[in-house]
C-alpha cells in the first residue's frame, strides 16, 4: 500500500502540473520553442498521468479483482494512446508548418 501512495502523489506532482501548464500554455518563454507543440504534449502527459490514478485507487479501495482487472485495462490503453500522441504531435506540427 506504501508504494501505490508513494507513486500516486510522486506522478501527482510531476506529472499532472507540468500536464495542465502545458494544454493552459502556462510555461516559461525560454521554454517555447523547446516546448513547440504545447497542447498535443499536455494532453499527452495528461494521458499518461491518468494511468497512475487507475491504477492506484481501486487498489487502495479495495475493489473487487473485475474493477481492478478493468482499471488496469483502461490505464493502459490511456497511457498507450499519450505515448503515441506525444510522438506523433511534434511530427504532425511539422507537417502542418510546411
Amino acid at each position: 500500500m506504501t508504494w501505490h501512495w508513494t507513486g500516486l502523489a510522486f506522478f501527482s506532482l510531476t506529472l499532472l502540473p507540468a500536464g495542465l501548464a502545458l494544454v493552459t500554455g502556462r510555461i516559461p518563454h525560454r521554454l517555447r520553442h523547446r516546448l513547440a507543440p504545447m497542447r498535443p504534449r499536455g494532453w499527452a502527459l495528461l494521458g499518461l498521468y491518468s494511468a497512475a490514478p487507475l491504477n492506484t485507487i481501486p487498489r487502495l479501495a479495495e475493489a473487487p479483482p473485475a474493477t481492478i482487472v478493468v482499471a488496469t485495462a483502461a490505464a493502459a490503453v490511456l497511457a498507450a494512446a499519450g505515448c503515441t500522441y506525444a510522438a506523433l504531435a511534434p511530427h504532425r506540427t511539422r507537417n502542418a508548418a510546411q
